[in-house]
């Protein structure tokens, strides 16, 4: 028999549904299905990691979401009782333009309909109705909630209004059976229903969890979300156990009358097509003046740029300039650059400071020539092809710091300039770590607060770590956990939760700019203090195309900008003090942070880098740029190197001639990336391109391509 699941809760039902993502899909294919839904409650934050997954294990992807309908208007806001706020109805995307209209419904549902749950109306329903099979959902569906209190009639012209939205073939009436007495009462009504008005049957079960024995973390996770404890008599759980992701077999026997709704399941699935484009760039179009074009008007800006930046503009210079413009525009990336341009001169025109530039965009001449960065990529011998590789095609990412108090007024610029429904802010998932997920499951269990503080406090807290990564490194923990019964039902039921998103914010710094209204290409939705956020993740974003910004606040910019004001102030005699115009020469600051007097210093305060400076004494920038590469964990374990081949440059032995230009100013160490891709370009006669990807591939330590590289 064919069978597909139509109403899937995942993790992205936060708090409500725990099957993980890759977990339930390898479970589908485990049980022979070839197809499955996600539904999750009123939000899509999982369709396009649950479309990969599926994809990978050869599994058809069909997206949808149980939404909340309001008895009247979404905008109504009268308190009542929480049963009539709103009615489940699972919405799924038959084709590309019902994914649109998907996306756009869950977006109103958050945007204009949002009373304790993001709620659509059937006005909502009737005007994106188009490429979507729906469903009558479970016993909180109209249909269903009016059956259970015995308004047949009512129920059937619920069901008959639901069928003129979306179509006769488009609505079905959903069969479900948890062993629950109400819904064999239902189900009886249904069954009626279908006979006289001819809407046809599916017969789904209410997935909220993967496997049969997730039941008891499931109920944990119930708790956690309503501040119950289990042993609480009075609270929401789901009765039976019976809300696992079943086989084919174990569906037909719960409905052996009604063969053709299981059988309906799967012409659903074969129904449903959706294609979800990644790497496709949805960037926005920068306003020129007339009568320029998009290239000519960056050619121009850069070309006036470099001349004020050089006091002498070299042939070097210009066929640099000329080789970067050229390789932005074949990239596509040359709104992107004015994009970012207009911004930062907005944010300096306003005396907002803006950092002098971090990361790779600091290997650009364009940028530099911009005033996007203020580092002269020449003299720190800064390679282009590390920040925009013409060998592979991703996004440029330039991340600025602005002052951290006036970071929002840049944002809003950008939000005036290009729209407020162009202009959006990223979310973030809070994820159930394994230290946290102990306290909150110990909590639900009502076990003693001692008890689960101690077994919490046996997690090391160093990143990524897992719960089973702590019981290999931790014996007292191992020791405890399989000896104590109390303890081993704690870390077993945390085991299946943690790592399950939590609860949604707003990511700190992430801005996605699009080219039409963002709700062209991601679902909305709203979070905690009222703002709009993307439903998908910056990540995600990124994947789809879309132009990511980070607009980073930075404490020190502000210390600086506010210290600069001050100094001013003090009214003595002379030129205006100007921090653009610091002289980097002066030995007396070098003997300062020599000496490890850098309180309040960026990235030189911790008491690990005041004594790494008493032993480096820097004498230049390079000096210091050098050691805040040093000082992280890998590149460490070079500081006596580095130490002894600058205060004895003559001892310092290279394994060949070639290596001497390029490791020379580092006294003999690789401290950057960008020496990477000169050793591999010089001694291996990479292209920088290349180079490139070797360099990345060594950063993310992904050994199988270095295996390829190697000769």
């Amino acid at each position: 028999m064919n069978f597909t699941h139509l109403h899937v809760h995942t993790e992205y039902s936060l708090l409500d549904g725990s099957g993980k993502i890759k977990e339930m899909v390898l479970r589908a294919k485990e049980l022979g299905m070839d197809s499955l839904a996600i539904t999750d409650h009123g939000v899509m934050y999982g369709v396009i990691d649950f479309y990969k997954a599926c994809l990978a294990e050869g599994i058809k992807p069909i997206l949808g979401c149980e939404v909340y309908v309001a008895p009247d208007s979404r905008f109504d806001r009268e308190p009542g009782a929480s049963d009539d706020r709103y009615y489940h109805l699972i919405l799924l995307a038959e084709n590309n333009a019902g994914y649109q209209n998907l996306m756009k419904i869950v977006s109103k549902g958050f945007l204009e309909g949002f009373y304790y749950k993001p709620r659509v109306d059937y006005e909502v329903l009737e005007t994106y109705h188009e490429g979507i099979i729906a469903l009558s959902a479970c016993l909180g569906g109209e249909v269903a909630s009016n059956l259970r209190r015995g308004f047949y009639a009512e129920a059937k012209t619920a069901a008959l209004k639901l069928r003129d939205i979306f179509g006769a073939n488009n609505f079905f009436l959903e069969l479900q059976d948890h062993g629950l007495a109400e819904q064999k009462s239902v189900n009886q009504g249904l069954l009626r229903m279908s006979q006289e008005t001819g809407i046809p049957l599916v017969a789904t079960n209410d997935v909220h969890y993967t496997y049969a024995e997730d039941a008891e973390s499931h109920d944990i996770l119930l708790c956690i979300q309503t501040q119950k404890k289990v042993s609480d008599e009075n609270r929401m759980r789901y009765e039976g156990g019976q809300f696992y992701l079943k086989s084919p077999e174990e569906m037909s026997q719960l409905f052996p009358y009604a063969g053709e709704a299981l059988e309906n399941t799967y012409k659903i699935a074969k129904r449903c097509n959706v294609t979800i484009t990644f790497g496709e760039y949805k960037l926005p179009v920068f306003p020129v003046p007339e009568p320029y074009t998009a290239f000519s008007y960056l050619t121009k800006l850069c070309r006036e740029g470099i001349k004020k930046r050089y006091d002498v503009v070299t042939e070097e210079l210009w066929q640099r300039l000329d080789y970067e413009l050229d390789t932005i525009k074949n990239m596509g990336f040359v709104d992107y650059f004015l994009i970012v341009w207009d911004f930062i001169k907005y944010a300096k025109d306003n005396n907002i400071a803006v950092g002098p530039g971090r990361g790779s965009a600091a290997g650009s001449i364009v940028a530099y020539s911009l005033e996007i960065t203020d580092i002269d990529p020449i003299r720190y011998h800064l390679l282009f092809e590390r920040f925009l590789n013409p060998e592979r095609l991703t996004m440029p990412d330039i991340d600025i710091d602005f002052c951290f108090e006036r970071r929002q007024e840049v944002i809003d610029y950008v939000t005036r300039k290009y729209g407020k429904d162009r202009v959006v802010q990223i979310v973030t998932f809070g994820t159930m770590a394994a230290r946290a997920v102990i306290r909150d499951v110990g909590r639900a269990l009502d076990l003693p607060y001692s008890q689960v503080d101690t077994v919490a406090k046996m997690i090391p807290t160093e990143p990524g770590i897992t719960i089973e990564k702590a019981l290999n490194m931790n014996p007292e923990l191992k020791r405890l956990y399989e000896e104590d019964s109390e303890v081993k039902y704690l870390i077993t039921m945390s085991k299946r939760l943690e790592g399950l998103p939590r609860h949604t914010s707003m990511h700190a710094a992430g801005v996605v700019i699009g080219k039409e209204s963002i709700d062209e290409f991601v679902p909305l939705s709203r979070s905690a203090d009222d703002s709009i956020t993307t439903q998908f993740t910056m990540t995600t974003l990124e994947e789809l195309g879309l132009l990511k910004m980070d607009f980073l606040g930075l404490r020190t910019l502000t210390v600086l900008q506010n210290a600069e004001v001050l100094v001013n102030k003090s009214g003595e005699g002379g030129k205006p003090f100007c921090l653009k115009e610091v002289d980097y020469d002066d030995s007396k600051v070098y003997d300062l942070i020599s000496s490890g007097k850098t309180e309040g210093i960026f990235q030189l305060e911790s008491s690990g880098m005041k004594n790494f400076m008493k032993e480096l004494k820097p004498r230049g920038m390079e000096d210091i740029i050098a050691g805040i590469a040093l000082y992280r964990p890998g590149p460490m374990d070079f500081i006596p190197k580095y130490i002894k081949g600058k205060n004895a440059p003559e001892q310092i032995v290279y394994e060949c001639p070639q290596l001497e230009p390029i490791l020379s100013p580092t006294y003999g160490c690789i401290v950057y990336q960008e020496q990477v891709m000169q050793i591999v370009r010089d001694l291996a006669g990479y292209s920088y391109g290349r180079s490139d990807l070797v360099r990345r591939a060594m950063s993310k330590k992904k050994a199988s391509v270095m295996i390829k590289e190697r000769q």
